[in-house]
């Protein structure tokens, strides 16, 4: 069995459910997914099967992935990733992976990259409180001290200051499955997901 799909951010907005209250919930297009090729222990060293999707044209694929994809005689995607699977023989090349087997899903993990913040100060990546604000201070939104005197004379690795911020790969655990929509291939989860409209993300059953 495949517990995930790969798809698209494409918005947030908000449902009513049958008592009437508004359920904020991100919206998630998930084309049907092709296994593109099977992994096994025997050839690979480990289980997995590759997924492709997303169109694309095939003058606009580059020649080693066009010789991937004619070695495996499937048709180019624009996209490939690989999920994890128990036994990878059970599954062949071809398979689709669709919205529908989220049917009785309840929770899942959803799995981004968050927005980029470019280079960050201590407040704002990290939350530091800062100094006063008043005009006779002097200190405001500096990390203040960083180590200690003649020893050990160095600053400690792992210490927290300003720095890049975001583009980092974040999962979200335990959303709510709030509607599966087959005819569009939509999945609609409760709450918000990391990353910025149209975003790649990976919905993995919880």
């Amino acid at each position: 069995m495949i517990n995930a799909i790969f798809g698209k951010k494409i918005g947030m907005t908000q449902i009513f459910d049958e008592n009437d209250r508004v359920i904020p919930v991100t919206v998630i297009q998930a084309e049907p997914n092709k296994v593109c090729q099977v992994k096994t222990k025997e050839t690979d060293g480990y289980e997995a099967v590759q997924m492709g999707f997303g169109a694309v044209k095939p003058k606009k694929v580059n020649k080693p992935m066009a010789g991937h994809f004619a070695k495996l005689g499937t048709e180019p995607t624009r996209y490939l990733r690989e999920v994890r699977v128990e036994n990878a023989s059970e599954h062949s090349v071809g398979d689709l992976q669709t919205v529908a087997a989220f049917a009785d899903v309840k929770k899942v993990d959803v799995t981004g990259t968050s927005k980029g913040k470019g280079f960050a100060g201590v407040m704002k990546r990290y939350g530091f409180a800062g100094g006063p604000g008043g005009h006779g201070a002097h200190f405001h939104r500096a990390p203040g001290s960083i180590g200690q005197c003649a020893t050990p004379s160095r600053v400690f690795k792992g210490l927290r200051l300003p720095g890049h911020m975001g583009c980092d790969t974040v999962t979200v655990k335990n959303l709510e499955v709030v509607r599966i929509d087959e005819d569009q291939n939509l999945i609609l989860v409760k709450g918000a997901v990391p990353g910025g409209k149209n975003g790649i993300v990976r919905v993995r059953m919880a």
